[in-house]
């Protein structure tokens, strides 16, 4: 069967699946010249990068012809030349070649924040329009890009018809047979592409940037979508469950805890025998912010002094790890103190109301507990997510009108408070003064509180209110993190007039870092965050260097004031004698787990990957594997799991 006289029915199909193949090709080489240095490309890597792309490319370019192809099955053949295949053809030219410009695009903005293609987070920010199609306009000069992308589609089209390409496929005699037989053949080979090369064989060698280029954007896209969750019983390297509970129990144990009883549990009572206090808490998480931000961690910026002060009067965590690279895989970690299973955090699932969180905690303790977010909550399931937890909301959402379908009360922050908003929402100081306003009425009506209080300004676009500090807004990131360091003072300034300030401790830690890309799919160092605990009753300063994670701060805190307690939760008190460091952090698919310098890496397919991590260098070097540490690995990520679809995190 011949496709390609001059005068075919397939004609505009054929040429529009090399469009898509230059155009992506054209994409990988340019985000590979903005990645050179850390690509560390040689004459075989160049090969499998363009090579696997190419695959991809040819994945992308079939799924994108088979609409047109059955349609060229559906229109009778006498209608080839009328003017109603005429409008449709080029309509559909037309749209979808400015859908490729406009995911292209995407691909660089995209790269420029994540160095990486299309992932969950893609996923996740489609369904949350709002917030980015104005975070792309504030960042962007996105009237200037759209008229370019259209420009682009136009000359496009106009090539294509120069050529005389729409032409021949419109006068082109191809049989109903063999237009049957083209779009049969197109959707087995589509089928094949989504049963038999999974995005995953792109992650293959040994540096990340390679590894990424290697994909296709659109096609890590849908790939994302399809792989939101993962089984872990289904995909991950199992143990006995028996076994990995015993596992976790012996991990978790020390002389103040009783376990209780059950098999599949790591349940237990804390019993303290201090002398308990109940001072009020705020927590304060930052998005974005690395520990390397601050002088405290070597910088030499200066973006931080008010951070910097903080570090050196309190007690200070200098070797904790974020969990993820999320916004709610630090929630997940620091309110239900959990390692990060495979898939969505934990804040997005379906199931995960009336959880054992930290907040249970303190409302046993007699605690009132809230969240405060400066965008809408409706955004990432926030609000659903800390509503369905026992938590008040406060936030400035954009409409009402949205049910988010929790039992406690929403108050919105009013337009009359606000004096500075982006697309991601208002300014850290606009939340900080909503924050006191609670307190302050807390305060009155004697009820200690907890709150969780989640901030936006060190977010892209990266604006904030002008004449606050000494960089003009929307700069860039370090302009961001000198505001928010700016309004944390700004903030403790405030707080320090208030009664309640006195019995106040105030914790500041990091969502997530600001970046997490490296040559390593798991970047150590991209977890590293700081974690400030202050004004902690009859406390000074305190330098806490041993290596921990995000989901050890507040059984840590528990510690510090005393509490008896019942606990699920996976963190443990950093300052017990017994305790031995470790960390635990993931991604989507890879979950990583590392005692001292042994750093385990399981993936899908049951895949263990074993390493010798070299902090000084950032290195990981593969090693042969502890079979002791792998389990204990399993044991955490494994039970985790268990529990959650089971219903052992519930209250």
């Amino acid at each position: 069967m011949k496709l390609t006289r001059s005068k075919n029915t397939y004609s505009l199909l054929l040429r529009f699946g090399g469009m898509i193949l230059l155009l992506s090709f054209l994409v990988r080489l340019t985000l590979l010249i903005l990645s050179w240095p850390d690509a560390g490309m040689g004459f075989l890597s160049f090969f499998r990068v363009f090579g696997t792309g190419l695959l991809y490319d040819l994945g992308v370019a079939v799924f994108f012809c088979i609409p047109y192809a059955l349609y060229l099955v559906v229109i009778p053949a006498k209608w080839n030349n009328s003017i109603v295949n005429r409008v449709v053809t080029f309509t559909f030219f037309f749209i979808t070649t400015l859908i490729l410009m406009f995911s292209f695009f995407a691909e660089f903005t995209f790269w420029g924040e994540f160095e990486s293609r299309f992932n969950f987070i893609a996923v996740d920010y489609l369904i949350y329009t709002y917030e980015v199609v104005n975070n792309i306009n504030e960042s962007y000069p996105l009237p200037i890009l759209i008229s370019i992308m259209l420009a682009v589609t136009a000359v496009l089209t106009w090539y294509f018809a120069r050529k005389g390409w729409f032409r021949a496929s419109f006068e082109g005699e191809t049989s109903w047979l063999k237009r049957v037989t083209v779009l049969a053949c197109l959707v087995v080979i589509a089928a094949g592409f989504s049963l038999g090369v999974p995005n995953t064989m792109a992650e293959k060698g040994k540096n990340r940037y390679q590894d990424e280029l290697a994909k296709a954007g659109i096609y890590s896209f849908f790939s994302a979508f399809k792989n939101n969750e993962l089984s872990y019983d289904h995909f991950y390297r199992l143990i006995d469950n028996h076994t990995a509970f015993d596992v976790m129990r012996r991990q978790l144990g020390d002389s103040l805890t009783t376990f209780d009883g059950r098999e599949y549990s790591i349940r237990r009572n804390i019993n303290d025998t201090g002398s308990a206090i109940r001072p009020n808490v705020i927590l304060v998480t930052i998005e974005s912010l690395s520990a390397e931000f601050l002088n405290s961690f070597g910088s030499t910026a200066g973006l931080t002094p008010v951070l910097d002060s903080l570090a050196k009067e309190n007690i200070l965590f200098t070797n904790m790890y974020a969990t993820g690279t999320r916004t709610v895989r630090g929630m997940e970690a620091l309110t239900l103190a959990v390692p990060p299973t495979p898939g969505s955090s934990i804040v997005r699932r379906p199931g995960n109301e009336n959880l054992s969180t930290v907040g249970a905690i303190f409302r046993e303790q007699g605690y009132a507990t809230g969240f405060f977010y400066g965008g809408d909550g409706f955004f990432d399931n926030m609000n659903k997510f800390f509503g369905s937890n026992g938590y008040n909301i406060t936030d400035k959402g954009r409409n009402m009108l949205v049910d988010d379908d929790i039992a406690v009360s929403r108050n919105t922050i009013p337009d009359s408070l606000i004096n500075f908003r982006n697309a991601w929402g208002i300014c850290d100081e606009d939340l900080y003064n909503s924050v006191i306003r609670d307190a302050d009425a807390r305060h009155q009506a004697g009820k200690p509180f907890f709150d969780f209080v989640m901030t936006t300004s060190n977010h892209r676009p990266f604006t904030y209110p002008e004449g606050k500090i000494d960089i003009p807004s929307g700069q860039g990131r370090e302009g961001a993190v000198k505001y928010t360091d700016y309004a944390i003072g700004q903030f403790l300034n405030k707080a320090k007039t208030k009664p309640w300030f006195k019995n106040t401790v105030i914790i500041f830690v990091a969502d997530h870092c600001a970046s997490s890309a490296g040559k390593n799919e798991i970047n150590i160092a991209k977890y590293h965050i700081p974690a400030i605990i202050c004004n902690l009753p009859g406390a000074g300063a305190l330098s806490i260097d041993k290596m921990c994670s995000q989901i050890d701060l507040f059984p840590t805190l528990f510690c510090f004031m005393n509490w008896d307690y019942s606990s699920n939760l996976y963190g443990q008190n950093v300052l017990c004698p017994s305790y031995h460091e470790r960390i635990m952090l993931g991604t989507y698919q890879k979950l990583a787990y590392m005692e001292k310098d042994n750093l385990v890496i399981l993936g899908p397919q049951q895949t263990v990957e074993t390493y010798r991590y070299n902090k000084t260098s950032n290195e990981q070097i593969p090693v042969p594997a502890d079979s002791s540490i792998v389990t204990k690995a399993i044991a955490n990520y494994q039970t985790a799991y268990y529990l959650f679809k089971h219903g052992g995190l519930k209250l």
